[in-house]
């Protein structure tokens, strides 16, 4: 694919597939998220994945991942989109929790940096709208036994101010980067009520969404309260399912 060699797969979803690829330019390893070939067809899909880059790459930050490159290659007879990023060796936030309880310790460690990088984002206008364990990683303990925490997929993001000039104009990244009026998008069981209701958020519906780790993180893998979430937020908007 270009100058990447993937080496297999890391993870699978509804808008792609991501895979280990090494970059034969810079002799390295990377992650590279591909769109599926249904999607690439799909205007709208196409326009939120190349965003997705774009957000993520006007923000440098040691906690958010690292956007390398954004392409197309030929593979076949497909044409097919894909974003070049920093591979982090590790495990997703929900993987972790998975695993039993986190030590305290631990625990306001990832928290702190994964709000640090929330904090940064919200100053350059840019509103996760998708935070959940699974958009979080955590990286393999360093020397010192310390992990780095690592926010990933920016695909829903809000952006609340324009980007630095040469990204993208004013007028395509203010407002939500979904297509339609009223479009509900996100993860049911992580939505804050506002953006349930397609009402207009801002930088507390992540806040709200970081209150999942500090309640559920320290005893289960199940927030003490996402069984009501889902509830709440469905009554308020049938459509968020």
């Amino acid at each position: 694919m270009g100058p990447y060699e993937i080496i297999g797969p890391i993870s699978a979803g509804g808008m792609g597939e991501v895979y280990r690829a090494r970059d034969s330019r810079l002799c390295r390893d990377v992650a590279i998220k591909v769109l599926s070939e249904a999607q690439s067809r799909n205007r709208d899909a196409l326009e939120r994945f190349e965003r997705e880059a774009r957000a993520a790459s006007a923000l440098n930050h040691p906690n958010i991942v690292t956007i390398y490159d954004i392409g197309r290659a030929d593979v076949g007879s497909d044409s097919i989109s894909y974003i070049a990023m920093e591979l982090v060796e590790g495990q997703s936030l929900r993987q972790v929790i998975s695993g039993g309880p986190i030590a305290l310790e631990q625990l306001l460690d990832i928290a702190s940096q994964a709000t640090h990088a929330l904090a940064v984002a919200h100053g350059k206008g840019i509103v996760h709208r998708d935070l959940k364990p699974e958009n979080i990683m955590v990286s393999q303990p360093d020397g010192s036994g310390r992990s780095l925490v690592k926010i990933l997929d920016f695909g829903l993001a809000k952006l609340e101010l324009p980007l630095p000039s040469g990204d993208l104009s004013s007028a395509e990244t203010s407002g939500p980067i979904v297509p339609g009026h009223g479009v509900i998008m996100g993860t049911v069981g992580y939505m804050s009520s506002e953006q349930a209701i397609s009402a207009p958020i801002s930088s507390h519906s992540a806040r709200f969404s970081t209150r999942w780790r500090r309640a559920s993180a320290p005893s289960s893998a199940r927030a003490p309260w996402n069984r009501l979430q889902p509830f709440c937020v469905t009554n308020l908007n049938p459509s968020a399912t």
